[in-house]
């Protein structure tokens, strides 16, 4: 058994995904739709056959609810691994990102936090192990 798919809700699914590929450097690995349903989904560059990230509309209530209550309690709705946090930091702020908590030593790890423009906090996550 392994994890292929995780979802990530979203406000806007085309901006999601300028985002998180233009942005962030992700790759989209699936587009199709059925009626209003749109399976969208993006893969790391790093591990492109890895586990990929619904970019899920959050048209429906719960998954609106949930999102907002997430972003409002400033909880990170993901977290993505990277081999240096401020070289990430900078190398995104440089490109407009906005962060919410910027380079942070805690224990075991470095972290900054970013809004993905879509509804989510995202944290960017080095261990110091």
């Amino acid at each position: 058994m392994k994890i292929k798919w995780t979802t990530l809700y979203v406000n806007d699914q085309e901006k999601a995904l300028k985002f998180y590929t233009g942005v962030l450097g992700f790759q989209k690995k699936s587009d199709f739709s059925q009626g209003p349903y749109r399976w969208l989904t993006v893969a790391s560059a790093e591990d492109p056959d890895g586990v990929e990230l619904i970019l899920e509309s959050n048209a429906n209530p719960a998954a609106k609810a949930y999102q907002a209550a997430m972003y409002g309690a400033q909880m990170r709705a993901a977290q993505f691994l990277v081999n240096n946090v401020q070289a990430e930091h900078d190398r995104l702020a440089a490109q407009g990102v906005k962060f919410t908590m910027p380079v942070t030593k805690v224990t075991g790890s470095i972290i900054a936090v970013l809004d993905d423009t879509c509804g989510n906090l995202i944290q960017l996550f080095q261990p110091a192990w």
